[in-house]
């Protein structure tokens, strides 16, 4: 089945910085698809190509076998003909307009008559519990409100498309959490196409059926969160997801050892590396007093603690093992008692267990978006 959404060889530059650079990208209809990556790195600017409200210098949109750009055509679709809905990270609601007239505006905008007249106003107003917010102005709603009116707003002319730029992050944590779950909800039940830019792998991991992670205009990895979880492409995205502890380590006379002078059991010959990164979560790694504690089958590592965090279960740990800094996870049942009191430069050791560990060539972490590489070594 061919994809109901395309993108091919977008390109888009500021001067003579290009940020969105030959990109290629599909998404099927009713798909919620999430562009992931940190600031500058082309996603927000992607999703206003598809919105209309920036011209590509080259490439295809099509939308359902309708090209709404195409640079070889001269062809460039306004926004208001592209039957797409937009929720901004800002909100963007109109000061002087009531709720039921910022909601509306799409309707008009399109000269969607009998939608007005037929009630999808107070419908799409009902569906973010809203509706008793009607007649009031964005002056008197929380920032919370003002964001569901943001959401009705870009539902209520049942696009195609549905694009989201970062529409979580002027919330609170608690709001953030909640509108996320409408979020959900409302593509769970109405089954629209969506296109949601975050920096949040958290948010990510909630929404997204597919995951497009960025990095300089490109795409690094497109895939299920599950498999990006499970599987980060390239050094880049495991580090980016939150797979924040690096380790080098390069090949010796017995094996592979780290800056540090430890030795670690790979689970299979690297022939053509002589140098690798090392990827694991904070999870992944234990904390213990000294080496007599670590058990068999854990690789210790002998480490200095530079701060811990109370969590409430758990303190956040973080340590420095050589010339590397760790970070990690302690139980507060079973280190609170003299984490708690611990001095900076206290001496602890830091286990880890060499299956957990995402491997890549060393050259392709630094070699930076040119390299895309397979993991060496993956999880068992």
């Amino acid at each position: 089945m061919s994809a109901k959404f395309r993108v091919e060889g977008l390109t888009k530059s500021y001067g003579s910085n290009v940020v969105v650079d030959h990109l290629d990208l599909e998404m099927e209809e009713g798909e919620f698809l999430v562009l992931l990556g940190p600031s500058g790195c082309g996603k927000t600017t992607t999703l206003r190509c598809l919105a209309g409200l920036e011209t590509p210098e080259s490439g295809v949109i099509d939308f359902k076998g309708r090209h709404v750009f195409d640079s070889g055509r001269r062809l460039n679709v306004p926004a208001h003909k592209r039957d797409v809905g937009m929720v901004f990270q800002s909100y963007a609601l109109w000061p002087n307009m009531t709720v039921r007239k910022n909601i509306a505006y799409p309707l008009k905008v399109r000269k969607m008559r009998e939608a007005l007249a037929g009630g999808r106003v107070e419908e799409a107003a009902a569906m973010v519990h809203c509706e008793h917010l009607l007649d009031r102005y964005p002056s008197q709603l929380s920032g919370g409100q003002q964001q569901r009116i943001a959401v009705a707003r870009g539902l209520v002319s049942r696009p195609d498309l549905v694009l989201f730029d970062e529409p979580l992050s002027n919330l609170d944590a608690r709001l953030r959490d909640t509108v996320r779950t409408e979020i959900h909800r409302l593509h769970e039940s109405l089954g629209f196409g969506a296109v949601f830019v975050t920096h949040d792998q958290s948010e990510a991991f909630a929404l997204g059926d597919r995951l497009a992670i960025m990095r300089a205009g490109r795409m690094e990895q497109v895939d299920t969160p599950q498999r990006v979880y499970a599987d980060p492409a390239t050094d880049y995205v495991a580090e980016f997801i939150g797979m924040s502890n690096r380790l080098e380590l390069h090949r010796g006379a017995e094996g592979w050892r780290t800056n540090a002078g430890v030795d670690i059991a790979l689970e299979r010959d690297l022939p053509d590396s002589d140098a690798v990164v090392a990827r694991l979560w904070p999870d992944d790694l234990e904390l213990y007093r000294d080496l007599a504690s670590v058990p068999s089958g854990v690789v210790p590592l002998e480490a200095e603690l530079l701060s811990s965090e109370f969590g409430g279960r758990t303190y956040d740990v973080t340590v420095a093992a050589g010339q590397e800094e760790l970070r990690l996870r302690a139980s507060s049942a079973l280190h609170g008692s003299w984490l708690r009191g611990a001095e900076e430069g206290t001496k602890v050791v830091v286990g880890l267990r060499p299956e957990t560990m995402k491997v890549y060539p060393l050259d392709a972490a630094a070699a930076g978006a040119e390299a895309v590489a397979r993991p060496l070594v993956a999880a068992s």
